[in-house]
C-alpha cells in the first residue's frame, strides 16, 4: 500500500485539475538510475487493465505490477517549502537513499 499526505493530496488534485484530462490519473513508476540505483518517477496517465489502482487521500494512484513491490508501505509527502523538492517518497524498504528524494536502492 502506498499513501499521500494530506498536503501531497491536495496538490495532486490541484495538478490534475491544472491538466484538464480528467481520465488521467497519477502513476507511480520505478526505473533504473538516479544516485542510488534506482529512481522514482511520476507522471498523469490513463489507467492501463493490468495497472493497480491505490485509493489515498480522495486521490488515485496507478502502478503498474512490475513496480508494486519496491514502494510498498511508502508515504507520498510534498516538500512545498523555501527549497522545495516537489514530491518526495519516503519508502520504509529502500536500503539507501540519496538526499532528493527520489533515488533509492
Amino acid at each position: 500500500m502506498i499513501s499521500l499526505t494530506t498536503q501531497a493530496a491536495k496538490r495532486v488534485r490541484e495538478l490534475q485539475d491544472d491538466l484538464g484530462q480528467p481520465e488521467k490519473r497519477l502513476r507511480l513508476f520505478i526505473e533504473s538510475g538516479g544516485c542510488s540505483g534506482f529512481q522514482y518517477g511520476m507522471s498523469y496517465d490513463v489507467a492501463k487493465p493490468e495497472d493497480s489502482i491505490i485509493k489515498s487521500e480522495g486521490v488515485e494512484l496507478l502502478i503498474d505490477p512490475t513496480n508494486q513491490t519496491y514502494p510498498d508501505g511508502s508515504v507520498v509527502e510534498l516538500d512545498d517549502g523555501l527549497h522545495g523538492k516537489g514530491f518526495e517518497i519516503m519508502n520504509p524498504n529502500a536500503e539507501t537513499t540519496f538526499g532528493c528524494g527520489k533515488s533509492f536502492s
